[in-house]
């Protein structure tokens, strides 16, 4: 039964990255790269720097949280209208998995 429900949760969190991947490529690609540094942070460096509750939070509303992060100003739009909650649970799991790349 082990094996089983082992290989269950790697199939939904394998998903959920591919679907992350692909908000990524839609939405962030302009200015976020997955190691290096774009326009904003990599995907790397805000994985290996934030909790993930601080990465959703960012996505949804950044004019509220670029200060607590310690930046001076933010230029990255919301996308509270734009990902609907299973889209922005997969673009911070895409996200949270490049901390181990």
């Amino acid at each position: 039964m082990k094996k089983i429900i082992i290989m269950c949760s790697f199939f939904v969190f394998a998903h959920s990255l591919q679907t992350g991947k692909e908000v990524f490529r839609a939405y962030c690609w302009g200015c976020h790269h997955e190691t290096a540094v774009a326009f904003g942070p990599s995907f790397k460096f805000i994985a290996t720097n934030r909790t993930t509750a601080q990465i959703k939070g960012h996505i949804i509303a950044p004019k509220s949280m670029y200060e607590i992060l310690g930046y001076k100003r933010s230029v990255m739009p919301s996308f509270a209208d734009v990902l609907n909650d299973k889209e922005l649970e997969h673009i911070t799991n895409f996200i949270i998995k490049q901390k181990d790349q």
